[in-house]
């Protein structure tokens, strides 16, 4: 085919494969309004952190590989070690100024013209011009493509004979596309305004309206189509009854709005009526926030029986939203649900709370409030508030709220630096576990923490200052389990690391521990406890590498020693905080294990172990990790027990491997010389298109002193995969083998195609009590696309094929 010649001017004779430039009016230039995204995260101790990705979060990794944790589906909670779960806040943009983008020297500007190619091109005397074969029309940003354009000189209307294809290439693939496409049409000279028969509209790809006789206006703000069938499925020849469609009297676009007005209605399914409206309003699908009614939720629990929420959604401008759901359920229960949020220029908070009156307790008022807020201070400080309650541990179960047995409420304060951090917290607990009653654990709870690290000018290396309190208060007045604590601490650390001939790093470090206690309510110990721990300690690692055939290997022996005084009895103190001891790879090494500041390691000792690591070229690493610590005396701080009690502590050996078919794996062991078993963990996670893996198995033997009286044994699991295209199910649970029951199970399953989303999940709670009963509940909701902006979820869509 002949290339088109362009032509910079018209004239009165045919001419053939020419372009002409058309006059006609402009508008003004566009205005970009950006509002960058500022979020944070807060962390599982109540601290907040800031989010350096809005979009993605401040975790998340778009690289990594398989994750080993959690072992259990992700709710936007983060679990702690002491039962509690932080509230999150919702991530939200940031209040900026406006930024308003000048029309550039080539934006079309009132009055520019409009480029036009085709084969043919005529010009009469009556200024009437057509154009015919492949006719394209360029102008502000629009493009049109007709197979004849009758312009009209003296009136400046255009006739325009089809197929037409209407669209703006610069918003392609962007959630603003609109698509218009019809037989014929008779438009203004803007191209935009006028009416389109055969008509259908496509906005963002995903809705699609078709009616026989389309009217746009103000500049194609406004789309009145009459007649008019609207649909998100694939609409084949062969088939033309899509899985869903809404006809309507007259369906109304408002393109700055956003909304879809539409009369009339009548909802069809598989091409059979189901329902009718007088009138419905409903968001395109660019839509984010908008005030309407969310999509329900159908929800029957052994419990409460069958139940339906309809959230209702109602925006209070850009820096906040509010959302009411009415919760009932077979006369069973009556529940109204809250969410408040609320965004600040420095900051964000965020309420969930709910009222209930049941057949569970009959005549009762249960419910509960949620709320957690963040807000950066001047000179980088962070500023936390939490606040949870709840009538039981029972109520947030049956409702499906959490599964936290504590709650925390308080303040937290903290800022990081390269070379300093400041955290502090104040707050409550309460225990939901019918084990702990409120007046003998501790509820009121503070503490603070600042460090600093430099490197000294003379003696080298990095030195670090840490300062430390913490206070707890009992409510009860009794002596012994109404004991009260307060605890002030200061720590001075110094560590130099040097190679030595033949490759050897030497490591020496010192560190002085100062403790001040006050004791009150407890006749076993002194009213004030002062004490020093100083400790030395020198290393020696060894890392050796080989590289043959592509294979690196890495084997580094590890021996450190280190001393530090026998603990005098006259220093005992209570150990409130150092309980639950881990040893593992991450703290073999360690000057000391325990987590806390009441208990700490003393006595000569010698950590010994050694590293291998396996690389291979094709993508996959190997690495098996032994050790052991080796005492001249037990450590009365472990009181003769557990696996790190005695002169010879159980041996430590721990696998791990990873693919690159996005499996890992990762196995710790603890065993005596008899090779009896103390604890084994094992975790594994498979990441793949198609599926999602990821389970632990924990053994673990009796140990009165962590108040563990049985041993225990569970697995836990939770795995999604891909059945087929549009297909995704997932599964998990929590298996004790200890007592040989399931503590809960869960399946769901989602079906997706591109206009329509179904989700069903079955869960089962097996463990009760004198509070909490075993139930079973089952969820059911559904979403249409095409209204509003949707997440898409894992898994592929399963899309209508059209044959040809």
């Amino acid at each position: 085919m002949a290339a088109r010649k362009v032509s910079k001017g018209c004239g009165a004779h045919p001419a053939r494969r020419a372009a002409l430039i058309v006059a006609a009016c402009a508008g003004i230039g566009p205005t970009l309004t950006t509002a960058p995204a500022l979020a944070q995260s807060l962390m599982a101790d109540g601290q907040t952190l800031p989010a350096y990705d809005g979009n993605e979060g401040f975790w998340t990794d778009k690289d990594q590989g398989p994750a080993l944790a959690p072992t259990e589906s992700p709710d936007g909670n983060t679990r702690m070690a002491d039962g509690t779960e932080a509230t999150q806040v919702s991530s939200v943009a940031s209040p900026s100024q406006q930024v308003r983008i000048a029309p550039s020297v080539n934006a079309p500007q009132r009055g520019t013209a409009a480029t036009v190619l085709a084969d043919n091109v005529t010009l009469d005397g009556n200024k009437q011009l057509t154009a015919s074969g492949g006719v394209v029309i360029w102008y502000q940003g629009t493009r049109l493509i007709a197979s004849r354009v009758i312009y009209d000189g003296q009136n400046g209307g255009a006739i325009i004979e089809g197929p037409i294809h209407l669209t703006q290439p610069d918003r392609r693939g962007t959630r603003d596309e609109t698509i218009v496409i019809a037989d014929s049409a008779q438009l203004d000279p803007n191209l935009q305004d006028g009416i389109l028969r055969g008509a259908r509209l496509v906005l963002a790809r995903e809705l699609q309206l078709a009616s026989r006789e389309m009217r746009r206006e103000q500049e194609g703000r406004i789309t009145t189509m009459d007649n008019v069938v609207a649909s998100s499925c694939n609409v084949c020849a062969s088939d033309p009854v899509p899985l869903w469609e809404i006809r309507a009297r007259r369906i109304t676009h408002d393109a700055q709005t956003k909304m879809l007005h539409f009369d009339q209605p009548q909802f069809r399914a598989f091409g059979v009526p189901l329902a009718s409206l007088p009138s419905l309003t409903a968001p395109d699908p660019t839509v984010e926030r908008m005030t309407g009614f969310l999509r329900p939720q159908f929800r029957t629990t052994s419990s409460l029986g069958v139940g339906i929420k309809l959230p209702y959604f109602i925006t209070l401008g850009d820096h906040a939203d509010l959302t009411v759901t009415p919760y009932v359920a077979a006369s069973r229960t009556t529940t109204l649900e809250l969410r408040y949020r609320q965004a600040y220029s420095n900051g964000e908070m965020e309420w969930n709370g709910a009222l209930s009156r049941d057949d569970i307790e009959p005549g009762e008022t249960r419910g509960y409030l949620f709320g957690a807020a963040r807000f950066e201070l001047p000179r980088g400080y962070q500023l936390g508030v939490q606040l949870q309650m709840a009538t039981n541990r029972a109520y947030l179960l049956d409702y499906d709220i959490t599964d936290a047995d504590r709650l925390w409420s308080g303040l937290t304060l903290d800022r990081v630096k390269r070379d300093r951090m400041v955290i502090a917290r104040i707050g409550n607990y309460e225990s939901l576990r019918d084990d702990e009653p409120d007046d003998i654990t501790p509820s009121v709870v503070a503490d603070a923490l600042w460090e600093r690290r430099w490197q000294p000018d003379r003696i080298g290396g990095i030195a670090s200052l840490e300062w430390s309190m913490h206070a707890h208060r009992r409510q009860s007045n009794e002596d012994i389990i109404g004991r009260d604590m307060a605890r002030a601490s200061v720590m001075l650390d110094w560590q130099r690391n040097e190679i030595l001939p033949g490759g050897v790093v030497g490591t020496v470090e010192t560190q002085l521990n100062t403790d001040f206690y006050t004791i009150n309510q407890d006749s076993r110990y002194e009213d004030f406890v002062a004490r020093a721990d100083p400790t030395l300690a020198a290393e020696l690692r060894w890392p050796l590498a080989r590289h043959a055939g592509g294979v690196t290997q890495i084997i580094e022996p590890v021996a450190q020693l280190i001393w530090s005084p026998e603990r005098d009895a006259e220093d005992e103190v209570p150990n409130e905080d150092s309980r639950l001891i881990e040893f593992d790879e991450g703290n073999l090494y360690s000057l000391d294990r325990f987590p806390g500041w009441d208990a700490r390691e003393s006595g000569l000792r010698a950590n010994l172990g050694v590293s291998w690591t396996r690389i291979d070229p094709t993508g996959w690493q190997l690495g098996v990790t032994a050790g052991r610590v080796l005492r001249s005396q037990p450590d009365s701080a472990f009181d003769g027990t557990g696996p790190l009690g005695g002169k010879r502590s159980d041996w430590l050996l721990s696998a791990n491997y990873s693919g690159t078919n996005g499996l890992a794996l990762v196995n710790r062991a603890l065993f005596d010389d008899s090779f009896t078993m103390s604890r084994n963990e094992l975790r594994l996670g498979w990441l793949k298109p198609g599926l999602q893996v990821s389970a632990g198995y924990l053994w673990m033997d009796s140990d009165p002193r962590e108040d563990r009286m049985e041993d225990v044994s569970e697995l836990t699991a939770v795995a999604g995969w891909q059945i087929r295209d549009g297909w995704w199910a997932s599964a998990e649970t929590r298996y004790d083998f200890a007592e040989n029951r399931a503590q809960k199970a869960e399946l769901g399953l989602e079906y997706r195609n591109e206009c329509v989303t179904v989700e069903m999940s079955v869960k089962r709670r097996f463990s009760s009590s004198e509070t909490l009963r075993e139930d079973t509940s089952l969820d059911l909701g559904v979403r249409l696309g095409g209204f509003g902006k949707q997440q898409s979820g894992p898994g592929t869509v399963a899309r209508r094929a059209c044959l040809r």
